[in-house]
């Protein structure tokens, strides 16, 4: 009779792995199990949801902080308070007494916008103007002449000049309202093209958090994560952003540091309206099987003609049986194989 060993691999949570061998019984039929000794210390085969997840620092705040430069030269003549919330048509700040409006759309702002005009600018444009009430044009990507004459009605009621022409600086285009986060710029104050004068982000409560770059499987867009805020208090979020960002070095002996940053929305605003800021814990589910068999990793061994197998044990003896192996996550993995059932009791090797 032909004899095996069969090297037995104990796996920790980290991954780290230590081996020793054990008997195997006939090798000459590949499902044949020889049975050995009872072991002495078992776990029951369990039937559960198994989820891999990791929790990570998060800061609650608004989001992501973006900024206004400002894009003619001039006298700063108005400028928001901070905190200050604002929405489509208000003036976000003024130069020379002439209004920077704010407008809803993806795209910023990048040119001056007159009769014969065409792309996606003109066409948040038009969307803009339409919902404030000027009308008599067709909301396209082409701006027309009727185009021209809504912008002058709009011109008008701002108390400007009825040019027809949208310069570039007149209009902020922002994804939805928008909160001002710090001013920079100051009334009365000189200022040039290119000069930020203001910070603002969206009015919705947020988390942000910076993942290591080998972390970023957690980050899935929409995916649904945990919050769990101060108080100990659990609220529902779910990934808005993905960005990859580099962190400098804090000193010339260092390198810069890339970062996964995650923007994590909060539909329940009201669950985190106590906080303006504050630390919290974002636990994110990288991936999850549900109603599948598990065992503790530990009770795993590798078998000599490859994959792994566990020592399964009616009580009276034992024998070892290959399995196909799934998700490993919280010291369980994902197992399954022939006469593998819920309850099923495996050795775990000392």
């Amino acid at each position: 009779m032909r004899r095996a060993l069969t090297a037995v691999v104990v796996l920790a949570a980290g991954g780290a792995a230590s081996a020793f061998l054990v008997n195997r019984g006939d090798t000459s039929q590949a499902a044949d199990q020889t049975a050995v000794a009872v072991p002495v210390n078992t776990a029951k085969v369990a039937q559960q949801t198994l989820k891999d997840t990791e929790t990570a620092d998060g800061e609650l705040g608004f989001g992501t902080t973006s900024a206004t430069v400002n894009r003619t030269a001039g006298t700063i003549t108005g400028v928001p308070d901070s905190g200050q919330e604002l929405r489509r048509g208000h003036t976000v700040y003024s130069v020379d007494n002439k209004p920077t409006t704010l407008m809803y759309g993806a795209l910023p702002a990048y040119r001056r916008l007159a009769d014969g005009s065409e792309g996606t600018d003109v066409l948040q444009l038009e969307q803009n103007l339409s919902a404030m009430g000027y009308t008599g044009f067709t909301v396209d990507d082409e701006y027309t002449d009727a185009t021209a004459e809504a912008v002058e009605e709009w011109q008008e009621d701002l108390g400007l000049d009825e040019t027809g022409v949208v310069e570039l600086g007149s209009v902020l285009f922002a994804p939805g309202h928008i909160r001002v986060d710090s001013v920079e710029a100051q009334e009365g104050a000189p200022i040039g093209p290119n000069q930020n004068v203001l910070t603002y982000t969206g009015t919705k409560k947020a988390v942000t958090v910076q993942l290591d770059a080998a972390d970023q499987r957690l980050a899935k867009p929409q995916a649904k994560v945990d919050v769990t805020l101060p108080d100990g208090a659990t609220v529902p979020g779910r990934v808005e952003k993905v960005s990859t960002v580099i962190i400098p070095a804090e000193s010339p002996d260092k390198d810069p540091e890339t970062k996964v940053e995650v923007i994590i929305a909060i539909d329940n605003q009201k669950a985190v309206a106590a906080w303006s800021l504050a630390s919290v814990d974002v636990t994110f589910t990288a991936s999850e099987r549900k109603n599948v068999l598990t065992v503790p990793v530990s009770a795993l061994v590798a078998l000599r003609e490859g994959g792994f197998g566990v020592e399964v044990s009616d009580g009276t003896a034992s024998q070892y049986v290959p399995v196909k192996t799934g998700l490993f996550a919280g010291g369980q993995v994902e197992i399954s194989g022939t006469g593998i059932k819920a309850g099923t009791a495996v050795g775990i090797p000392k």
